[in-house]
């Protein structure tokens, strides 16, 4: 027997144990799938979103198990190692089956149609246009953009964020007034029908204000702490303190904090550790700053990582300003949503409302995910709302940085990006992207490199500041080159002009 002879048995061989490992993959993988489904009975409303649902419980179930011992086997068999199996799972592993079949001298196997693989990218781009604006000319990933205040009084400014390249517009609820909102919308609506576009409105709620709300000095800001320092939070302030005392927006946190637990002040600029909880109060000591100090300041965010704070998402202020959103928003951004109970009382408020109506009259709804207990309900919140309204996921990176810690968000946001993929699930790209440009003019490679993976998501999103028009511009040409080279996790290998001449 030759060379190549003994070289095709092995190759058989090789395709035939492929083969029976990932029949007994697929097994699993439809069995844990259907139970996974049947948790969800009664979630899915729309029956639009039944084949994504059942496309997100594949997904699950694939990726249940460790697949790297597939990888390096499949791909010397010139097939495809599974890796890029977000938005069609089944059709995947059937096709790959297929193959090894064929190779391995099994006979042949049916292969899965074309339709059955472009089905879900289809519906994808269609949500996505849906919730962020279809244009020819654009690159697949839209641009939001947040207006700043100045928005209400300077629609020549709107005008110029949208000629820039803006494809939707954010307006945060904690921020201006309803009749601030309405000019905005005003003029976003105006300049829109004077291009000939549509530009939706994405209206976030607000939502817990977990903020420093008063310092014991009665000041804005503390005195420069640095590490070693300490200061009290407090539910009341003392007379004459023997420290700086701090006192938070919400009762919750208080009550969550424990000896030993973290407190992060104004995204971890400040870091503190919980030595104390005596009655009515916290005891913490500074563990970290920049090397220049760190001043607490009023109304800067407040995190307690690795604590699950049960707080109801809905707030009083959220609740007045839902008639305005419902009037008014073609999108409503859900701040701190982070169990079915959030959604299902978003649901309840907004069935009030509706005066009869159903949920089709609804805004869409953007799930706002913020927390580590969002991200571990994130596939039965996706269900639960996806099987209700037109919804998106926007990953809120500059919390959920803090909460996660800073070293797992890259790793987090690549599995969002990946779940919400199988989900045929819009996602928006949020929190920080371009900030060097936007406030200063000019962004930093760094922020140049996160720009450009950004265009993995369907929309990115630009927050305020006063270069703004130009920002969003910057980024639009960013997406637009790499539009040339990627397609979510696919590259598209297309010619390398740079050197061409070789």
């Amino acid at each position: 027997m030759s060379l190549v002879e003994v070289e095709i048995r092995e190759r058989r061989a090789q395709a035939r144990g492929l083969q029976r490992a990932l029949e007994a993959l697929r097994a699993d993988l439809v069995r844990r799938s259907e139970a996974t489904l049947e948790g969800w009975d009664g979630l899915i409303i729309r029956p639009e979103f039944l084949p994504s649902a059942r496309n997100l419980a594949d997904y699950l179930a694939l990726r249940r198990g460790d697949l790297v011992p597939f990888q390096a086997p499949l791909a010397s068999l010139g097939l495809s190692s599974l890796g890029r199996a977000e938005s069609h799972v089944r059709p995947s592993l059937d096709a790959v089956l297929a193959s090894l079949a064929m190779i391995g001298g099994e006979g042949t196997a049916e292969y899965p149609t074309v339709e059955m693989f472009a089905a879900g990218p289809a519906r994808l781009a269609a949500r996505r246009d849906t919730l962020f604006g279809a244009r020819r000319d654009a690159p697949r990933s839209r641009v939001m953009v947040t207006l700043p205040s100045e928005a209400a009084t300077d629609p020549a400014l709107v005008s110029k964020l949208l000629a820039s390249g803006a494809d939707c517009i954010r307006i945060n609820c904690a921020h201006d007034s309803p009749d601030a909102w309405a000019a905005m919308i005003g003029h976003v609506r105006h300049a829109a029908v004077r291009m000939g576009r549509r530009v939706p409105v994405q209206m976030d709620l607000e939502g817990p204000k977990l903020r420093v709300e008063a310092l014991s000095t009665g000041k804005d800001e503390s005195p420069r702490l640095f590490e070693g320092d300490r200061f009290e939070v407090v539910e009341k302030f003392t007379k004459d303190p023997g420290l700086l005392q701090i006192r938070l927006s919400h009762p919750a946190l208080i009550e969550a904090m424990a000896e030993g637990g973290a407190l992060w002040i104004n995204d971890g600029k400040l870091r503190a550790k919980i030595i104390g909880v005596p009655q009515g109060r916290v005891l913490a000591e500074v563990v970290s700053t920049p090397s220049k100090g760190a001043r607490i300041k009023l109304e800067k965010g407040v995190n307690l990582p690795g604590v699950d704070l049960r707080v109801p998402a809905l707030t009083g202020a959220d609740l007045e300003n839902l008639d305005f959103i419902l009037g008014h928003a073609d999108i409503l951004g859900f701040s701190f949503v982070q169990t079915g109970a959030d959604l299902r009382a978003l649901f309840t408020e907004l069935d009030r409302r509706s005066d009869g109506g159903t949920s089709r009259d609804w805004p869409a709804l953007m799930l706002k995910i913020e927390t580590p207990m969002a991200l571990r309900n994130l596939p039965a919140l996706i269900v639960e709302a996806g099987g209700r309204v037109p919804m998106g996921v926007m990953i809120a990176r500059g919390d959920l940085a803090v909460e996660i810690g800073f070293e797992r968000l890259s790793e987090i946001q690549e599995e969002v990006l990946w779940l919400c993929e199988a989900a045929e699930v819009p996602v928006v790209w949020a929190t920080q992207v371009l900030e060097g440009m936007v406030k200063d003019g000019q962004a930093s490679r760094a922020e140049m490199t996160d720009a450009a993976m950004s265009q993995r998501a369907e929309c990115v999103m630009l927050n305020k500041g006063p270069h703004l028009v130009e920002a969003v511009a910057f980024l639009r040409d960013v997406l637009m080159r790499m539009d040339r080279h990627t397609n979510k996790k696919s590259p598209r290998l297309g010619a390398l002009g740079l050197w061409h001449d070789l």
